[in-house]
């Protein structure tokens, strides 16, 4: 029963999928699809550098503190 479950969500997926394209492909207007994919995607790519510089400052910090530790033992 699973893999019927697996098989139905993979077709509606692929039916949504389908859909997408379709109406892009008879868009007027895939100019301004295209531009809004890019600036969604340029968002996303701004927010994960952002995180990665935060998650590099964290691991620069515990690295100082554990370096202060093992100093001062």
């Amino acid at each position: 029963m699973e893999n019927n479950s697996k098989t139905i969500l993979a077709l509606l997926v692929g039916a949504a999928a389908g859909l997408a394209v379709g109406y892009f492909l008879a868009s007027d207007n895939k100019d301004e699809i295209i531009a809004d994919i890019k600036d969604a995607a340029r968002k996303v790519k701004d927010n994960l550098d952002e995180e990665i510089e935060k998650g590099k400052k964290l691991v620069d910090d515990v690295k100082t503190k554990v370096s202060d530790l093992l100093d001062n033992a």
